[in-house]
């Protein structure tokens, strides 16, 4: 099959989106077909066959950065898709009118179309944006053959707001590039992997590790290592040094993809106590796959239908009490820990990119049949 990726915003950033079509696109190459990535505005030139189609200004939306299209041509759109002749245009979710939008209005009657919703908004300004740009997208939404959705919760937002998803398929990790880590550090480690932004609970963290310490909930000697950067840095800095904690908290700065692997395999906690706004949890995956201990999620929806049967090991950021009380449980069972990581190992299996692109083929091959039968 001849794939285009669709994706209004750039692929210069490494968010969730940005890994689902990157590690879908790989998979599907290595499985002998031709992927076109059709971006919004992007400077990478290590990927094949990326073709930038619009110009791009950058928003923040649903507690995220990210870059949103302006008006691209129809006429070059559809010269675009008469060029290349794809079989699949395979958009994610939600799209903006102004690019991916456009593309469906004038994708050739042949092509099929499937989508995949990504979100799950964390605040009633970002569902009624979404209720609005479903109104805006209407027409161009019932080019649609097929629309997945990345988790439960997402899938039934995507149903209620847009009428579109009637499945769900989660989003992927490449496991061998994580199952393969190997923890070297000798002092047991509570790590924290994300962008250091509000809702993603890094301050959360924090306040836990400076309760049990006051509190003294645990013998056992730690360190805290806060992987990411972002806007909340300094604060976190700040509060860091005013509650005494700049002997065991050390800010390890941005992680690359080359790096996190190794970074997440040296966690005895791996933690992320996201307070919402998550459709999904690609981090959580990947620290089931490295961590060397177990890890520990926000109670919010998204993280919630990752987390599975792993109901014991979801913690609510806003508590500090029972926040900080579960932190201290873990860090004084070492044999807990090593039990969750054996089961999370077994439980990722099901969201390897192999299961996960196989369904995704199979997908495409069953919107194709409708459009060949309509």
């Amino acid at each position: 099959m001849k794939i285009g990726l669709v994706l209004d915003d750039t692929l210069d950033t490494p968010d969730g989106v940005q890994q689902y079509v990157i590690g879908v696109g790989n998979w599907l190459s290595a499985n002998g077909h031709e992927v076109h990535y059709l971006v919004g505005h992007t400077i990478r030139t290590d990927i094949n066959n990326i073709h930038s189609l619009s110009r791009n200004i950058k928003v923040r939306f649903n507690g995220n950065r990210m870059s949103m299209p302006l008006p691209t041509s129809k006429s070059k759109l559809r010269a675009f898709l008469a060029e290349h002749k794809f079989d699949v245009l395979h958009v994610q979710l939600p799209y903006s009118p102004f690019m991916a939008g456009r593309l469906l209005q004038v994708a050739p009657s042949e092509t099929a179309v499937v989508g995949t919703f990504h979100i799950l908004p964390n605040s009633s300004v970002a569902r009624f944006a979404n209720r609005l740009l479903a109104l805006m997208n209407a027409r161009s939404a019932k080019r649609f053959d097929v629309v997945m959705a990345a988790s439960e919760p997402a899938r039934i937002f995507a149903k209620q707001v847009y009428g579109l998803s009637d499945r769900t398929v989660p989003n992927p990790i490449k496991l061998a590039q994580f199952a393969g880590a190997r923890g070297v550090t000798t002092t047991t480690n509570i790590v924290f992997l994300g962008r250091l932004v509000q809702r993603k609970g890094s301050l959360q963290l924090l306040r836990a590790i400076a309760y049990l310490r006051e509190h003294q909930l645990s013998t056992q000697e730690f360190k805290v290592i806060i992987g990411g950067k972002g806007e909340l840095l300094d604060k976190l800095q700040s509060f860091a040094d005013k509650h005494n904690l700049h002997d065991i908290v050390r800010f390890a700065g941005f992680i690359g993809e080359a790096e996190k692997a190794q970074f997440l395999a040296e966690a005895d906690l791996a933690v992320y106590p996201s307070t919402g706004g998550e459709s999904f949890g690609i981090v959580l995956l990947e620290g089931m796959a490295a961590a060397r201990g177990v890890v520990l999620a926000g109670n919010n929806p998204g993280y919630s239908s990752v987390m599975g049967e792993l109901k014991d090991q979801i913690i609510d950021p806003n508590d500090m009490p029972a926040f900080a009380g579960q932190l201290a449980k873990w860090l004084d069972d070492p044999e807990a820990r090593q039990a969750a990581a054996q089961a999370q190992h077994e439980y990722v299996k099901r969201f390897d990119i192999a299961v996960v692109g196989a369904t995704v083929e199979r997908v495409y091959n069953e919107a194709l049949q409708k459009r060949a039968n309509p």
